[in-house]
């Protein structure tokens, strides 16, 4: 199992509306508004890491409003 963090930013005034749309996808764990330099940060887990691209690519990145990703992969050191 794969899990990582993907931060987002968000035209203006749409994070919550991101937020709300991102919990509802399979492989979402968590999905909350937060300030700074971006406007939502989701946790997300899938089986694989092509998994995980495809995630991102095909559902998260689809979600209107959003204008730009950053997928931290967390790692077992």
């Amino acid at each position: 199992m794969v899990q990582a963090y993907i931060l987002i930013q968000t035209e203006v005034g749409k994070a919550t509306a991101v937020a709300q749309a991102i919990s509802e996808i399979n492989g979402v764990l968590q999905a909350e508004d937060v300030t700074g330099p971006y406007d939502v940060i989701v946790r997300a887990e899938a089986d694989s890491v092509d998994d995980l691209g495809r995630l991102v690519v095909a559902q998260v990145q689809q979600v209107e409003g959003i204008t730009r990703t950053l997928t931290c992969p967390v790692v077992h050191l």
